[in-house]
């Protein structure tokens, strides 16, 4: 559940804050959350690192394409 916050900044630091989150495609309130969430150490794992490790190869004979992505992926 979100919870209002109200915190204060520079008046110079507005603008420029404001700016870079536009650039960046997300809310001032997206980017501050984000922020917030590397400060403290709250790191979502990526895609990847999730299911690292979490997948065998098939065991498939005489099979050119598999052969060529296991040789390509899983050596």
């Amino acid at each position: 559940m979100k919870q209002k916050l109200t915190i204060t900044v520079d008046a110079d630091l507005l603008p420029i804050a404001k700016r870079y989150a536009r650039s960046q495609g997300v809310s001032l309130s997206s980017l501050i959350e984000q922020s917030l969430r590397e400060v403290a150490g709250e790191h979502a794992p990526s895609f990847s690192s999730r299911w690292r490790g979490k997948f065998r190869a098939a065991g498939r004979e005489d099979d050119p394409r598999y052969d060529a992505l296991a040789r390509k992926y899983l050596q």
